[in-house]
């Protein structure tokens, strides 16, 4: 197995069709169908079976995945290596943030970046999602909730307070939570990973037990317009909740807990100069 075949060989056992296997690799579906039935005439061997919802690894399939998978990991070690030495302020580096973060600090301010470093450019994936930096998938990642990997390079940014907010017209038809009523007769907005894994849902460290959810959102940029839109009470940092033009709400509390932000690279990159220069311009912007 060659490199190239290798890796539509790992994209067909992660996506488990040819569509999505050929959107992440670029290229046609044919051309994945192609060069896995070749593969199977060169290996002698069915790597996978055609399910009617996709396709599955036989035996043989799973003996390679392994193999396959510690060949990736020497091409990325490889590539991290070459990167990491890489002192030229030029190419492209790959950022994963949030939708929030992305549009009130990194679009406004990416000019500037530009103007002094034309030859960078910066492609954001706004996610949610933890995409892998060993893998790849991006070179720095802003998130909201530190790594448990020991093997990335993460520092934090900045920590911002978290306080409650509605909209002047959700007040003024509702009025003010009473303290200590776990927002009875209250409709009130969440972020949805809050709401999973059987916590204790609460704002402001007050249980919201009473509350009537009537939005619950993945997107902090959604939760924002949800309770702009009048749909409830919701917290979020402040400085977010006032470019929303939000009304707060118990504005002599915060959360206990502030909403940090850390910025994740992995560490055969750090030496990398437009690696370098993107991290500490984010760091700069976040921090402000």
């Amino acid at each position: 197995m060659n490199w190239d075949d290798t890796r539509i060989f790992l994209a067909l056992s992660r996506e488990g069709t040819l569509r999505s296997a050929a959107r992440q690799l670029g290229v046609d579906q044919a051309t994945v169908g192609r060069r896995i039935t070749a593969m199977e005439k060169a290996l002698g061997a069915k790597l996978f079976l055609r399910a009617s919802d996709g396709y599955l690894l036989t035996p043989a399939g799973e003996s390679a995945l392994a193999a396959a998978r510690r060949m990736e990991a020497a091409a990325l070690e490889l590539k991290n290596k070459i990167d990491g030495q890489d002192d030229a302020l030029g190419g492209t580096v790959r950022v994963s943030c949030t939708d929030s973060i992305a549009v009130d600090y990194l679009l406004p301010a990416l000019g500037e970046l530009h103007r002094e470093h034309p030859q960078i450019r910066v492609d954001l994936e706004v996610s949610t999602q933890m995409l892998s930096l060993p893998r790849r998938q991006v070179d720095l990642a802003v998130r909201n909730i530190k790594p448990d990997n020991p093997d990335l390079v993460v520092r934090r940014v900045t920590q911002w307070p978290v306080g409650l907010f509605a909209s002047a017209a959700y007040l003024a038809e509702h009025g003010d939570p009473a303290p200590g009523s776990e927002f009875a007769g209250h409709d009130v907005v969440a972020y949805k990973p809050y709401l999973e894994g059987g916590r204790l849902f609460t704002l402001l460290d007050e249980s919201a037990r009473q509350g009537r959810v009537t939005a619950a959102l993945n997107s902090s940029l959604m939760l924002r317009r949800a309770v702009a839109a009048g749909l409830g009470l919701g917290e979020m940092p402040l400085g977010m909740g006032e470019r929303e033009g939000l009304v707060r709400v118990w504005p002599e509390r915060t959360r206990r807990a502030d909403y940090e932000v850390w910025l994740v690279m992995h560490p055969d990159l750090r030496g990398a100069a437009r690696l370098r220069t993107v991290a500490d311009f984010i760091a700069r912007t976040l921090s402000v």
